[in-house]
């Protein structure tokens, strides 16, 4: 592991002031509590492909709920380790701390998945 206090042996984020580890762990609870939500979406994607009956004339509608979940919960990961990175870097040079995408990004989703559960509840309904 790098030593931040040797100048010829430090990691490119580990420039600038070290932040109240307060702060610090606070940035890292935050990217857990997104790792959580990217491992819940993932396992719920592979449980609709998996174990969710077949929806009655619709033989295609657990996979189109399923795995944009679990695409979904790899992008959600991905993108929370970039926002942890980037709180960590702006925490480290004392500037304002980016916005988060993850609010759109979620609102979105979730919006747009509620739309297709019920298009395909629908279809199903009426087959």
């Amino acid at each position: 592991m790098a030593d931040s206090r040797d100048p010829d042996n430090r990691v490119p984020d580990d420039e600038g002031t070290e932040p109240d580890p307060r702060f610090t762990f606070a940035n890292e609870r935050t990217f857990l509590a997104w790792s959580r939500t990217a491992l819940a979406l993932v396992v719920a994607g592979l449980g609709i492909v998996q174990l969710l009956p077949p929806f009655p004339g619709v033989p295609w509608g657990r996979h189109v709920l399923g795995v944009p979940l679990i695409v979904f919960g790899a992008v959600v990961a991905v993108t929370a380790y970039g926002e942890w990175t980037r709180s960590q870097r702006a925490m480290r040079h004392g500037l304002p701390l980016p916005r988060s995408v993850m609010p759109t990004i979620m609102a979105v989703v979730i919006a747009t998945m509620a739309v297709v559960s019920a298009i395909v509840v629908l279809v199903s309904a009426l087959r």
